[in-house]
């Protein structure tokens, strides 16, 4: 046949440790239908401040595959919440094979088609908290690209037509599908007339959606006459392929009919009539191969134009009491991004009667509602009951309601398919399940009603049982709880929401309190961040004893937005906000950084040489307004304004020092217990600020960092300057003259000087 390569690939994306699904990177990508093979090419590499990143440690990258909706994934093994059903998926772990560079293969034959969605993250770390421009960081960048190799014209069978095929020598296999509309209860494939060497060495296999694998259903024909694969309850809606596969080492040509009937739940005792090739008389796709058979390998033998002769009239024979009843729409409601009802017509009470289920579809569209979690609630009203020991089972499934003839069955699984079992009784008349990320399409929801009886469940007479039935779509399952917050997520154009978790709590619904903070942790936490501000209230008495006002001023304006700050920050339930987030977080990086400000130009003593220092206090605000607007974390953007004010500060020490002639500050008291002192405290609490705070140790390392940063400042705001000494004016002369000035006291620290120097002549 002829087989079509094509090539995917997505742009390379920074992958980051796991803590929640909310950290991990999606990828989303499409298989066209008739894939016989999917190649995903997974390309990682290492980069460190813009080049390879060859002294990046290794770290080992997971990455998660399934088809038609993302994974639901849990590498902390966290427990799920109750009635949560969790889907599987395919996982990879990448190990670095070069110091920069790394790559993987995973190769799926014959995937589903549709949507498929990669996710990919690395371990989770230790939380460090770090500084945004500090230093570069390790950055492992990941990028997907996927190779399919489709078939074109693969032949089609019509129900109820024969198609001939001879298969060459140097052929192995012929590969044929056919479209399974709604209501179809019964696929039967056959193969007729099979002549070759050795009888009929042939091998039947049978597969929905794709290709048949080596472990499809199969059926050897040399074993079994009539030559006949069934499979009941197949998927609505769907391609089914059929796969006639030779013998290995069998000579010569092999002829053979092949055949398919579709039965009709509707009608059991009846196959669904012969159809015209025709896709609107058939429910099919417009979009579906040509007519007549074609090996693999190899191009179509030779055939009648339309490759098939009349319909042959084949017995099908039906399991007993095999039928199909009525599905029920439900009316699709959107309220929100995933936040869908469907309710039920002339419900959401649901009478389920004793010889009949109650069939119902909940339609999911495709990919729009794939990132969001299915919920379903079922109550029993148990008056309804009239003191019966009924219990209701509800089966689940995807694109095919289970419908079994045994009435007495209480499983939701058969050969090929697997749903998901809910049941109420008088005992226990509440029932709920949870899908996270569900597959898109037809959910269909079977209600029956058995009694329990010494030899198990029987159907019921004469009594009707009324559920209350709920299905709808959420973004999280209950909105992550009050220690979580549902994050809504986009990858490109897909979104998908996601929890994510906080004091302690973990699990895809924020439920495991394994590591979870009591409230007495939390309630100290909070206290420590809140109070430890407290400590600027000495620096305030300073400032306001040495009548530094305009810095009193901005103290009290950081004390106060640090407070209510860090009340409003805290990540579990002891939370005080008396403003928006937002708000207090800009006021409190401000407050701090104008602190600094403030301290730095006190220090430099500008009033003496610059008339109008209140100017560089109103230029700093401005600055550093302008920065935290810009990035309210980056390091340079913060560091630049409070460099700026130290250079002022150091020029300011430098002239004074020249034009002095010796070292400013003059006394070796103020450098020992003043200034030394407060530049080793504000040191040290920079360090812990950049190099030694995590997330396990925030809340008492940044208590310290505020009583450092304060206890700094109360040992560098310089002491109160001395009102100026100046004699009084001499007499002036007419013409010229001189006047006596003595200049105001500037020495740094000397605060009680017993002899006020002339160190100036101005003249008049």
């Amino acid at each position: 046949g002829l087989f079509v390569t094509d090539y995917f690939t997505r742009t390379p994306r920074k992958l980051s440790p796991f803590r929640s699904f909310a950290s991990i990177e999606l990828f989303h990508f499409h298989i066209p239908e008739d894939t016989v093979i999917a190649v995903w090419n997974l390309i990682t590499f290492k980069e460190q401040g813009g080049t390879f990143g060859d002294q990046c440690p290794d770290r080992s990258i997971t990455v998660y595959f399934r088809s038609g909706a993302p994974s639901v994934i849990n590498p902390l093994h966290t427990h799920f919440p109750r009635d949560t059903a969790v889907p599987g998926s395919f996982a990879l772990t990448l190990t670095w094979t070069l110091p920069n560079r790394t790559t993987g293969v995973f190769n799926v034959t014959s995937p589903l088609p549709g949507d498929w969605f990669l996710a990919a993250h690395l371990p989770k770390d230790e939380g460090k908290i770090s500084v945004k421009g500090l230093y570069e960081e390790c950055q492992y960048l990941f990028q997907p690209q996927l190779i399919v190799q489709r078939l074109v014209n693969i032949a089609v069978l019509y129900p109820g037509h024969v198609t001939e095929q001879s298969m060459a020598p140097h052929n192995r296999s012929c590969l044929y599908k056919v479209f399974v509309p709604s209501y179809t209860s019964r696929v039967l494939v056959e193969v007729l007339r099979c002549r070759g060497a050795e009888g009929c060495p042939l091998w039947l296999r049978v597969r929905a959606k794709a290709p048949p694998l080596h472990n499809s259903t199969a059926l050897d024909c040399r074993e079994h006459t009539p030559c006949q694969l069934a499979q009941d309850l197949p998927f609505w809606q769907h391609w089914y392929y059929v796969l006639v596969e030779k013998h290995p080492g069998v000579p010569g040509t092999v002829s053979f009919q092949v055949t398919v009937q579709l039965t009709d739940c509707s009608r059991p005792s009846l196959a669904r009539p012969p159809f015209l090739p025709s896709s609107a008389s058939m429910n099919m796709p417009h979009s579906f191969g040509s007519v007549g058979g074609l090996a693999l390998g190899d191009s179509p033998p030779p055939t009648n134009p339309n490759g098939t002769k009349h319909p042959v009239p084949i017995p099908v024979t039906s399991p007993a009491g095999e039928r199909c009843w009525p599905v029920r729409p439900t009316l699709r409601n959107e309220l929100d991004t995933f936040s869908v009802h469907f309710y039920i017509f002339f419900g959401p009470n649901v009478s389920v009667p004793p010889d009949r289920p109650a069939v119902f579809v909940i339609n999911l569209l495709p990919v729009l509602d794939s990132g969001g979690v299915l919920n379903l609630e079922l109550r029993l009203n148990v008056s309804s009951l009239c003191g019966e020991n009924v219990t209701v089972f509800g089966c689940l499934n995807h694109e095919v309601p289970l419908t079994s003839g045994d009435n007495a069955s209480v499983t939701c699984e058969t050969e090929s398919l697997a749903g998901f079992l809910l049941s109420v009784n008088a005992t226990a008349s509440l029932s709920r399940l949870r899908i996270p990320y569900p597959q898109t399409g037809s959910w269909y929801l079977s209600l029956r009603s058995l009694c329990a009886t010494e030899h198990g469940f029987e159907p019921c007479t004469n009594v009707t049982a009324e559920v209350y039935l709920r299905a709808y779509l959420s973004p999280c399952i209950n909105d992550c709880g009050i220690y979580g917050q549902c994050k809504l997520l986009r990858t490109n154009n897909y979104l998908y929401a996601a929890c994510e978790c906080k004091a302690g709590w973990n699990g895809w619904g924020c439920t495991d309190n394994a590591e979870a903070f009591s409230y007495g942790f939390q309630l100290l936490s909070t206290l420590l961040l809140c109070l430890s501000n407290v400590m600027f209230v000495p620096p305030v008495a300073i400032a306001v004893r040495s009548h530094y006002l305009l810095e009193a001023a901005v103290y009290i304006f950081t004390m106060f937005f640090s407070t209510f700050y860090h009340a409003c920050d805290q990540p579990g339930i002891v939370v005080f906000c008396i403003m928006e987030y937002d708000v207090l977080q800009f006021c409190d990086f401000l407050g701090s950084l104008m602190s600094v400000w403030v301290t730095v130009i006190a220090m430099a003593r500008l009033q003496p040489i610059v008339k109008q220092a209140s100017v560089l206090y109103l230029l700093g605000a401005m600055l550093l307004s302008m920065a935290l607007q810009m990035d309210r974390h980056g390091l340079w953007n913060l560091l630049g304004p409070s460099l700026f004010a130290l250079g002022i500060m150091a020029v300011a020490w430098t002239a004074r020092t020249i034009r002095r002639r010796h070292c400013y500050p003059p006394t070796w008291k103020r450098w020992a217990f003043y200034l030394c002192p407060g530049a080793l405290i504000a040191a040290a609490a920079v360090l812990l600020y950049a190099f030694v705070e995590t997330e396990e140790n925030y809340f008492y390392i940044h208590s310290i960092w505020h009583l450092l940063i304060a206890g700094s400042v109360g040992f560098l705001l310089p002491p109160r300057a001395k009102p100026s000494k100046r004699l009084g004016p001499l007499p002036r002369r007419k013409g010229c003259g001189y006047q006596l000035c003595v200049n105001e006291q500037e020495e740094l620290g000397l605060v009680d000087p017993a002899v006020a120097s002339i160190n100036s002549i101005c003249t008049s």
